[in-house]
């Protein structure tokens, strides 16, 4: 059988009111850089290739895990039994679902050193979508749109909740205007600890790519802000209007967009990890509050093995690798390969 024509593959799309041939064109044209390719990143990455996105760029620093199947759509049981770096996994999924999509695929630690050269490079993309898993690199993120004037589309998701807004620099508020400030190590809830809904990653990941859509398609659309959450425990769901945190005056006073003070992407907030010389350990240096240990403990006890003392707690992710976490937020993490999988093991437990 020959190949369909691309107007047949697109054409429930084009028909829609506000797409059309013109929209269709600009999706082929446009290019999406897409943060993180786990649940969220593989929902979004699959919805925009589908679209006819021409270009998408996937940067991901993990490689894929059995645990990672039960919600992240575009791995198969392959991609866990040899270990696939997330990024090409995803990347061959895409050339599989739409052969004209470009797709650059990066396995790297996104961070303050090489944000910059990652998302943005020579050439700029119409748009970011957040598909992380922790909070530093989401103000990193963050940092990179206002500086760069690249509209984000910020998406978070854990257990049956999740929330979606859309960052457009210059003329709505921007991460730090709604969370001025993200939350301590060790109080926030991560995927490891806390579960997460398949159903609950499938509606955050369609808010975000049919916001990034949106953007492609009619960029210069005058959109109200909103940050849009919900719960699937109670069936609630709500639309917060963030109108007046985009006055002009409001946003003067913000630290990113009004200041232009990029603290993450300077390296200002960044806590790398360091190298224990002789030991085979990295550390994640101390945070700038305490952790509470036993909160911490009961936490990951649900889904990893556990010790507890006064002064520490110590996980047990897999046989080989050890966590151990302090009350300055600070870690050590022993047995794994590279800083980067000691980074997402800590963030992945711990929180960023």
């Amino acid at each position: 059988m020959a190949d369909a024509p691309s107007n047949d593959r697109y054409s429930r799309q084009s028909i829609l009111p506000g797409v059309g041939d013109t929209g269709q064109r600009a999706l082929s044209k446009a290019h999406a850089v897409v943060v993180g390719c786990g649940a969220l990143g593989c929902g979004v990455i699959d919805q925009l290739a589908r679209a006819g996105v021409g270009r998408l760029t996937l940067i991901d620093r993990d490689i894929v895990e059995w645990s990672n199947l039960q919600r992240q759509t575009l791995f198969d049981e392959e991609d866990a039994r040899s270990g696939q770096p997330k990024a090409i996994a995803a990347r061959r999924r895409v050339m599989a679902i739409n052969s004209t999509t470009k797709v650059v695929s990066e396995i790297a630690d996104l961070n303050f050193e090489n944000g910059e050269l990652l998302v943005v490079g020579e050439d700029k993309p119409d748009v970011m979508i957040d598909g992380t898993d922790n909070l530093e690199t989401r103000y990193l993120l963050n940092d990179l749109a206002v500086k760069h004037r690249i509209p984000l589309i910020y998406g978070g998701v854990i257990s049956r909740r999740g929330m979606q807004m859309t960052i457009r620099p210059g003329s709505g508020p921007c991460l730090r205007c709604v969370f001025p400030e993200p939350s301590r190590s060790g109080e926030t809830e991560t995927c490891d600890t806390a579960g997460v809904l398949g159903a609950a990653v499938a509606i955050v990941s369609s808010l975000q790519a049919a916001a990034a859509i949106d953007l492609i398609v009619n960029p210069a659309g005058d959109v109200n802000p909103v940050l849009i959450e919900f719960d699937l425990a109670t069936i609630r769901f709500r639309s917060i209007d963030l109108s007046k945190l985009a006055a002009p005056g409001v946003r003067a006073g913000c630290v990113c967009c009004g200041k232009c003070e990029f603290q993450f992407l300077s390296g200002e907030r960044a806590r790398p990890a360091v190298t224990l010389c002789g030991r085979g350990a990295f550390q994640i240096p101390a945070g700038a509050a305490q952790i509470d240990l036993s909160r911490l403990a009961s936490s990951v006890a649900r889904v990893s093995q556990v010790t507890a003392t006064e002064f520490f707690v110590r996980i047990v992710p897999r046989e080989g690798v050890e966590m151990t976490v302090f009350a300055d937020a600070r870690a050590v993490v022993r047995g794994t390969a590279n800083e980067g999988e000691a980074r997402a093991l800590y963030d992945r437990y711990v929180g960023a």
